[in-house]
C-alpha cells in the first residue's frame, strides 16, 4: 500500500530540513517532493508542524534484558518481554534495533542456557516484530567453549553485529573484592559469590587459549561479511590489533588515547546516547559529549536505555555541541552506515520506508508523534495540526 507522510519539515540527504511530503510505495520511499506538489497516493498521514526524520538504527542495545528478568531471579516469557521490547522500541522511533546479546562464560542469564533461549526465541518471533530485529553478539572473549556455536550462529546468517567483550578482570576483582557488585554478578548467575569466583578464576587459567579463539571467530565473520566491534578499548594497543582482524568499529572506547587511534584508523566510534542524556558516563570514564566536540564519536547507540537515543541528539541540538541534522546522524545515517545498512538512514527514493515523526514544540522533549517501519506506521501517538503543530513564540 502506497502512504504520504505531508506537511512535515523533512530531513534530507543534504541535512536539510525542508517542507517536503514523502510519499511511500510498500516498504520503499518513493519520492521527497515539495510541499504542495502532485496528488496525494493513497493513505495520507498529516505530519504538519512536526520534523519527519530517518528512523533510528541502534547497533547496541541490551534494556530488554529487564524486561526478562525486572529483579534478579525473576524471569518471565521470552516471547512477553520481546513483544514488550519491540513496543518500547517503535514508540522511541528505533526501526531498526540490534539486541545486545551476551554469551559469557558465566551460568544464568548470561550463559549459554539463556542464549539459546533466545536464539530461538528470535528466529521463532523476529518476523513478528515491527522493528527490524537483529542480534549483537556480544561475545565475552574468555567464552572458549562457544566458539562453534558462534560459528554456527555466523554461518546461518543470526548475527547482524559480532562484538568481543573481555571483562574477565573486572568480573575477577569484584568477586575477590566482595561487596555489592560481587553480589550483583553471582545474582545475575544464579550462584554464590564463591562459587562464581572459583568459575572465574579456572576460565581465565585459559587465558592463552583466547587470542586464538578470537581470531577464528573474526575470521569467520569476515567469511559471512558480518561487521565486527571491539568493546571498551582501553589502549591504542588493543584497537590496532582489533582493527587488524577486521573490527572496524570501537564501541565504548575507555580512553581518549584508544579513541584517537580509532579516529585515525577511519573506524566508526560508538558511544553510548545515556551518557549525553546523563551529563557524562554512569562509570565515570569519557564523556560521550565531550568526545563528540572532539570528533571522536559518529555514532550514539541506545546501550541501556532505548529513549537515550531520540533525546540524546536532540539535547546536543538545544545545547549547540551539533546541528540537528548532524546530531540525528548519530542516530541514523552513521548508524546505518557503521553496520552495514547502505538501504536506510537517509529519507531518499528507493530507501527502505523507516521514518519516525517528531513533535519538536519542545526541543528538550521531543516527542515521538509516529514511527513508520517498512512503509508501515508501527506506532502513532496522534496525528494533524493539533497534536504536531509547532510553536515557534
Amino acid at each position: 500500500m502506497s502512504l504520504t507522510i505531508k506537511g512535515g519539515r523533512v530531513l534530507t540527504p543534504d541535512d536539510d530540513l525542508t517542507p517536503a511530503n514523502v510519499i511511500l510505495d510498500g516498504d520503499a520511499i518513493a519520492a521527497v517532493e515539495s510541499e504542495g506538489i502532485g496528488e496525494d497516493i493513497g493513505r495520507t498521514v498529516d505530519a504538519s508542524g512536526c520534523l519527519v526524520l530517518p528512523g533510528i538504527v541502534d547497533i547496541h542495545g541490551d534494556a530488554f534484558e529487564r524486561q526478562i528478568m525486572p529483579r534478579p531471579g525473576v524471569h518471565f516469557p521470552l516471547d512477553v518481554a520481546l513483544h514488550d521490547t519491540d513496543r518500547q522500541l517503535v514508540a522511541n522511533g528505533i526501526t531498526t534495533a540490534f539486541y545486545g546479546v551476551t554469551l559469557s562464560w558465566e551460568p544464568g542469564f548470561r550463559g549459554g542456557e539463556r542464549f539459546l533461549e533466545l536464539r530461538s526465541a528470535f528466529r521463532r518471533i523476529g518476523p513478528e516484530l515491527s522493528s527490524d530485529t537483529r542480534m549483537h553478539l556480544r561475545f565475552e572473549t574468555h567464552n572458549l567453549d562457544a566458539v562453534e556455536e558462534v560459528e554456527d550462529c555466523l554461518t546461518q546468517g543470526e548475527i547482524g553485529l559480532l562484538a568481543f567483550n573481555d571483562h574477565m578482570t573486572e568480573i575477577l576483582e569484584e568477586l575477590a573484592a566482595g561487596g555489592r557488585a560481587a553480589e550483583a554478578y553471582a545474582d545475575r548467575g544464579g550462584v554464590s559469590v564463591d562459587a562464581l569466583l572459583a568459575m572465574a578464576q579456572g576460565v581465565a587459567a585459559r587465558a592463552d587459549e583466547v587470542p586464538a579463539a578470537v581470531a577464528r571467530l573474526a575470521a569467520s565473520a569476515r567469511t559471512q561479511g558480518v561487521r565486527m566491534l571491539s568493546h571498551d578499548d582501553m589502549t591504542a594497543e588493543t584497537r590496532r590489533l582489533y582493527h587488524g582482524l577486521g573490527c572496524r568499529i570501537a564501541e565504548f572506547p575507555v580512553t581518549h588515547e584508544a579513541a584517537r587511534t580509532a579516529k585515525g584508523l577511519g573506524d566508526h566510534i560508538v558511544m553510548g546516547a545515556p551518557n549525553v542524556l546523563r551529563g557524562g558516563s554512569h562509570k565515570r570514564i569519557l564523556s560521550a559529549t565531550d568526545t563528540i566536540r572532539a570528533g571522536l564519536c559518529d555514532v550514539l547507540a541506545s546501550d541501556y536505555y532505548y529513549p537515550a537515543q531520540l533525546h540524546a541528539a536532540f539535547r546536543l541540538a538545544a545545547d549547540r555541541v551539533l546541528t540537528l541534522p548532524a546530531a540525528w546522524a548519530l542516530v541514523s545515517t552513521n548508524a546505518a552506515d557503521a553496520a552495514g545498512l547502505d538501504d536506510r538512514g537517509r529519507i531518499a527514493p528507493g530507501k527502505r520506508a523507516d521514518l519516525v515523526v517528531v513533535d519538536d514544540s519542545n526541543p528538550r522533549l521531543p516527542r515521538v508523534a509516529a514511527t513508520i517501519a517498512a512503509g508501515v506506521v508501527r506506532y502513532a501517538a496522534g496525528f494533524g495540526p493539533e497534536s504536531c503543530r509547532r510553536s515557534d513564540a
